[in-house]
């Protein structure tokens, strides 16, 4: 029997080593650089030079990788917002007659103001985020 478990110590022993020796091996080695992949709506987490001829007018545009909604209620005036719903925190899906909507429960957010419609359930409106328009682009901030 000693003999049996003097045989599981060193399976042990040696599989215990050879983990040590990666976690050494990895510890050594130099880091590797990492870069964020760009979203959906651009690089990063900002929404950066994008142009303004991408958000239809009367509408938006959606970025769920930034948590962001961009709307253009007049020709040259945008707006963000979180695409956070108020009322339980489910993220807006889509922008259709002049209002950003909540699948959820159907709350649905004005798209200049972001308040909710009055037979919305959420009661607050869309948190507003800033966007900034130079020329013919805009930026996120």
């Amino acid at each position: 029997m000693s003999q049996r478990l003097t045989g599981r110590r060193n399976v042990l022993t040696g599989a215990a080593g050879i983990a040590g020796a990666g976690a050494l091996a990895a510890c050594s080695s130099p880091p590797v650089p990492t870069t964020a992949a760009p979203d959906a709506a651009g690089a990063g987490s900002a929404v950066a030079g994008r142009p303004i001829s991408e958000i239809p007018v009367g509408g938006g545009k959606i970025f769920p990788d930034t948590k962001v909604v961009v709307t253009q209620p007049a020709a040259g005036t945008l707006k963000a917002f979180s695409t956070t719903c108020t009322h339980q925190g489910c993220a807006v899906t889509s922008i259709r007659d002049g209002q950003i909507i909540c699948p959820c429960h159907g709350s649905a957010f004005d798209i200049e103001s972001g308040a909710p419609t009055p037979d919305s359930q959420a009661k607050r409106p869309l948190e507003a985020k800033s966007v900034t328009v130079s020329g013919d682009s805009y930026t996120l901030s």
